[in-house]
């Protein structure tokens, strides 16, 4: 049973933004640190953000450096990808997913719950 519910997906032209939302309980985000993976098609999925439980440290992928920004708003139980000048290599699944842990980490393994992804194009 997943845990989180992402949404914001879209087809967006090149340069453009996007906003994602992952919902979570309030225990969720209290309690595990949450990240963001892209899977691009015939590509493995990778990490781009997390953001720990506390909210007071947050990691980013190189390729989004500057470019994305992990947040969380506590009274909408709900953390946020901001994703501004977007690139065509931007396009693919995105998926939230959550740590039975508060730290961090980048590797697909290390998550226990996944949202079902939500798609994000960027082409002109």
């Amino acid at each position: 049973q997943s845990h989180v519910v992402e949404s914001g997906g879209g087809l967006v032209q090149p340069g453009g933004s996007l906003r994602l939302s992952c919902a979570a309980s309030k225990f969720i985000l209290d309690v595990y640190a949450i990240a963001w993976f892209r899977q691009a098609p015939g590509k493995e999925r990778e990490g781009i953000s997390c953001i720990t439980s506390s909210g007071l440290t947050a990691n980013y992928a190189d390729s989004v450096k500057g470019r994305f920004t992990i947040s969380r708003d506590n009274t909408k139980n709900t953390v946020y990808l901001q994703m501004n000048s977007l690139k065509p290599e931007d396009t693919g699944t995105y998926y939230c997913a959550t740590r039975d842990y508060r730290y961090c980490s980048k590797y697909v393994g290390d998550f226990q719950s996944w949202g079902q992804g939500t798609q994000v194009t960027v082409s002109s």
